[in-house]
Parts: C-alpha cells; sequence; structure tokens
C-alpha cells in the first residue's frame, strides 16, 4: 500500500488528539505502518520550539514572530520525520499541520496567506498532506470541551478569547471549502467512536 499523508485539523476542543490516536489504532487494525506526529512538535528541533510556543504569557510572541517559529518548527519536521517515513513507505498522521497556521496565524491574526505559503515553500517544499480532515463542533460545545480538558490550564493558545477562536473557526471552514479535493469535513459530534468511524469513512478511498 502506497504511504499517505494525513492531517487533523480543528479549532480547540474538537478531540483532534484524541482522534489522532484512535484513528492510528484503527489504521494499524487493517495492516498499516502509521507514524503519528503532531504539530509544533514531531522532531526534537521541534518539539523544543513548541515550548517556546506553547509556554508563557500570551502575549510573550506576536503574530509576526509565531507565525517564523511554527513555520521553523514544520521545517524540522518535514526534514525530520514526515519525508523520511514517507519515503520508507509508512503512513503519517499528524495532530496538525500547516492548515493550524492558515487558520491561527492567518485567519484571526490576520497574516497574509501568501506570506505564511512563502514560509512554508521555503521550509518545507510546499508539502501538502493527501487529506486534511477537519474535525468541527458548535461553538459552544467545542468551549465546553477544552475547558473541561484544560481545568485552567489551557497553553497560550487554548487560554485566548472566545472571539478569537470564533475567527479560527471561520477560517478553518473557509480553508476547506477552498480546497475541497484535499480536505473532509468531519462531524465531531457524539461519542468518541462514532467520530472515528466518520474519520476512517472519510480516508477510504486512500485505504
Amino acid at each position: 500500500m502506497s504511504a499517505r499523508f494525513i492531517a487533523l485539523e480543528g479549532g480547540e476542543g474538537v478531540g483532534k488528539s484524541t482522534q489522532a490516536r484512535a484513528l492510528a489504532a484503527a489504521l494499524r487494525a487493517r495492516g498499516i505502518d502509521v507514524v503519528e506526529t503532531r504539530e509544533p512538535g514531531g522532531s526534537p528541533g521541534a518539539e523544543a520550539i513548541r515550548t517556546l510556543l506553547l509556554e508563557g504569557s500570551a502575549d510573550r510572541w506576536g503574530p509576526g514572530a509565531e507565525a517564523l517559529l511554527f513555520a521553523a518548527a514544520r521545517a524540522d519536521h518535514v526534514e525530520k520525520t514526515i519525508r523520511p517515513a514517507l519515503a520508507a513507505g509508512r503512513w503519517v498522521l499528524s495532530d496538525r499541520f500547516l492548515d493550524s497556521s492558515l487558520a491561527y496565524q492567518g485567519g484571526a491574526d490576520r497574516i497574509a496567506t501568501d506570506a505564511l505559503l512563502g514560509l512554508h515553500a521555503v521550509g518545507s517544499g510546499g508539502l501538502l498532506p493527501d487529506r486534511t480532515l477537519l474535525l468541527t463542533l458548535p461553538e459552544a460545545e467545542a468551549q465546553a470541551r477544552a475547558m473541561a480538558r484544560d481545568r485552567g490550564a489551557a497553553d497560550r493558545f487554548g487560554a485566548r478569547p472566545a472571539g478569537y477562536h470564533a475567527a479560527v473557526a471561520r477560517a478553518f471552514t473557509a480553508i476547506a471549502a477552498a480546497a475541497p479535493e484535499r480536505f473532509a469535513v468531519v462531524d465531531a459530534r457524539g461519542v468518541p467512536e462514532a467520530v472515528t468511524a466518520r474519520l476512517v469513512a472519510a480516508i477510504a478511498d486512500l485505504l
């Protein structure tokens, strides 16, 4: 079976991390060799940058600095983890990738899409997933889930106000609508097993 690169995307509280693990398990049950990874992170250099990005005060970095740090982390992630795994014929399943930068730094922080894509072209050779799975929830439900998950210990992004997260959600919707050949939008409501089944169905043509 050919190597595939799958990314899970979505705002805070939609259950990406939980579903990434569940989807990886479902793929392994089908005999697929899967590399689970995440952003920011996924390689030693990128994990070091993750600490810089997620810890500290909300105003530790401005939007431009965040965009550069995310691009640097992604470049290392692609070079050290993603491309070698794909070259070895393995599947890669990443909890976030480029579209998170386009939604957070682009949609919410209003950095130009062309600028973000330029950084991605330089750092990561313009690599895109074979399929991007966008998990969606009604805003109130996503916020409630995020609050229950974080219990007052949200990272710099999770702690941002509701208006910021609403802008991120709108951006994800627009990004997916502009690239229907790559995206599958998946309803994240219901029990986790039902959501996982929807995710598997959304990549059935790649299996």
